[in-house]
C-alpha cells in the first residue's frame, strides 16, 4: 500500500510541477539554511579528545594581584610552568607555545620556508595520542637537559626530503641544525583544544621541539602573551622571570584519585609561591588553582561564540516561516483536489486512507527538499570557506548531515501537512457528486 501512496503521490507533483517545485524550493531554503548553521555549530562544540576529555587537564593559576583580571588566565608564567614540571607528580605533563621560524635542509633545491612551530615537552606526544609514521618523540631525558633534535609533520616531510624516512637526517631552524627524531602522521584535532588561543580551528603545527631549549634559544612567542602589572623587558630574561602569562600546560591524570591529589599539589603549590611574595590577591590557594577536563577547557576558552547560539535559534525561526508558507501552499494544492478525494470517498475509500495518501505525498516532496537543502548547505559551506575565508574545520558537511538533514526535512514537511492532509480528509462524498 505505501509504495502504491508513493505511486500516487509522485502523479500528483508531475500534475501541479509549479506549485509542488515551489513547495520543495521553500523546504530546501529553510532546510539549507538551518543545516549550515548547525553544521558550524556541531564542529565548533566537537570535542576531539574522545575518550581522554575527563583525563587531560588545562591548569590554570590566579597568579595575578589583587584588583587585576577577574577571572582565571587561560596561560600560565614561564616559572610556574618551570616549577610544575619540576614536581613530577603527574603521570604526564606538557608546557608549550608557538613559535616560529625559518625551516630549510642541506638540499640546495628546498627554499627555506616560514614555518610555525610547538615548543612543547616530550609528554605531548603521548598525552594527544599524536600518531607515529617514522621514529618516536625525543627521549624524556631531553626534557631536562636541551638536545637539538625535531619532530616533524608527515606533510612537511614530503616537501622536505621526498616522503622517505627522515628520522637522522637534519633540518635547519633559523640556521640552526636539529636532528629528526620523529615524522608524525596526518593529525589536525579540530578545534585545535591543545591550543585554542592561537586560533581555535588553527591548523596543527608540522614541526615540534623541546621546551628545555626555550631558555637558551630565547623563541619568540607566536602567540598571545599578558601581564596584569607594568614589567620592563628589556631582554628575553626577563620574560623568564616576569609575571607575564604565556604558556600553556597540560597534564594527564587517568583517575579521580589523581585529579585529587594534583589538585591537592597545586594547592600547596600555590602557598609556597604566596610565602615567596607572590600569588598576592586574597584569594586561598584552594581557589586559585582550576583544572579543566577538555569539554570544561573547551568552554571557557569560548571556542563556541554566544553569536553561534543565536545564529541556530534564528535559522530555526526561519525554518519556521518556511514551513508556514508550505502550510498555505500544501492547503491550496489539496483543496484543488476536493473533488477528486469526494470521488474516491464514494467508493470507498475511509478518511484514513485519504489522509495517509497525502501524508505520504508531503513525505515525498519533504524529501526532495531534504536532498535540494543538503545541495543549499554543502555551497553555502564551500562559499564560506572559498570566499570568506573561514576556517576548513568549520566548513567540512559532518557526515551525520547527511543522514540528519532528510530526517529533519521529511519530518517538518509531515508537521506543515497535517492540516491540509486533515482538512482534505473530512471532504463530503455528497457535496462533489452532486456537482458532477
Amino acid at each position: 500500500m505505501f509504495l502504491y501512496y508513493v505511486d500516487l503521490a509522485w502523479r500528483s507533483i508531475r500534475k501541479t510541477p509549479i506549485l509542488s517545485l515551489l513547495m520543495v524550493l521553500a523546504i530546501s531554503v529553510g532546510i539549507g539554511i538551518t543545516i549550515t548553521t548547525l553544521n558550524v555549530y556541531s564542529m565548533m562544540a566537537y570535542n576531539p579528545a574522545g575518550e581522554r576529555s575527563e583525563q587531560l587537564n588545562a591548569i590554570q593559576l590566579w597568579s595575578q594581584g589583587p584588583d587585576s583580571w577577574d577571572d582565571f588566565h587561560r596561560l600560565v608564567t614561564y616559572q610556574d610552568a618551570m616549577n610544575l614540571r619540576k614536581g613530577n607528580v603527574a603521570p604526564a605533563q606538557a608546557a608549550m607555545f608557538r613559535s616560529g621560524m625559518a625551516v630549510q635542509t642541506d638540499d640546495p633545491e628546498v627554499l627555506p620556508r616560514l614555518q610555525g612551530i610547538r615548543v612543547t615537552d616530550g609528554d605531548f606526544f603521548k598525552m594527544f595520542e599524536v600518531p607515529f609514521v617514522y621514529g618516536n618523540r625525543w627521549d624524556k631525558a631531553v626534557d631536562l637537559d636541551p638536545a637539538y633534535q625535531a619532530v616533524i609533520g608527515e606533510k612537511l616531510n614530503q616537501k622536505l626530503f621526498g616522503g622517505e624516512n627522515s628520522v637522522g637526517k637534519t633540518i635547519y631552524l633559523n640556521r640552526k641544525p636539529y636532528q629528526v627524531v620523529g615524522v608524525i602522521g596526518d593529525w589536525n584535532p579540530q578545534p585545535k583544544y591543545y591550543d585554542p588561543t592561537s586560533g581555535a580551528f588553527a591548523k596543527s603545527e608540522q614541526i615540534y621541539i623541546p621546551f628545555s631549549l626555550a631558555a637558551n634559544e630565547e623563541f619568540s612567542v607566536w602567540g598571545n602573551s599578558s601581564g596584569w602589572k607594568h614589567e620592563p623587558m628589556n631582554n628575553y630574561q626577563d620574560r623568564l622571570n616576569s609575571e607575564k602569562v604565556w604558556l600553556e600546560y597540560w597534564t594527564y591524570l587517568p583517575t579521580p584519585e589523581d585529579r585529587a591529589a594534583y589538585k591537592n599539589y597545586l594547592a600547596n603549590y600555590v602557598e609556597q609561591q604566596k610565602e615567596l611574595g607572590r600569588f598576592t590577591d586574597n584569594k586561598s590557594p584552594v581557589d586559585s588553582v582550576l583544572m579543566s577536563n577538555v569539554d570544561g577547557w573547551l568552554e571557557r576558552s569560548h571556542v563556541v561564540p554566544e553569536d553561534n547560539k543565536i545564529l541556530v535559534g534564528l535559522s530555526a525561526l526561519f525554518l519556521s516561516v518556511c514551513l508556514i508558507n508550505i502550510l498555505g501552499l500544501m492547503l491550496t494544492k489539496f483543496l484543488k483536489r476536493a473533488p477528486e478525494v469526494g470521488v474516491r470517498r464514494a467508493i470507498g475509500a475511509s478518511r484514513g486512507q485519504i489522509f495517509s495518501q497525502y501524508m505520504v505525498e508531503v513525505g515525498v516532496i519533504g524529501l526532495f527538499g531534504g536532498l535540494v537543502g543538503l545541495l543549499w548547505a554543502w555551497g553555502a559551506l564551500y562559499a564560506l570557506s572559498a570566499r570568506f575565508g573561514v576556517a576548513e574545520g568549520l566548513t567540512h558537511l559532518s557526515m551525520s548531515m547527511w543522514l540528519i538533514t532528510p530526517t529533519i526535512a521529511v519530518g517538518t514537511a509531515l508537521l506543515a501537512g497535517l492540516y491540509p492532509a486533515w482538512v482534505v480528509c473530512r471532504t463530503k462524498p455528497s457535496v462533489y457528486l452532486k456537482s458532477q
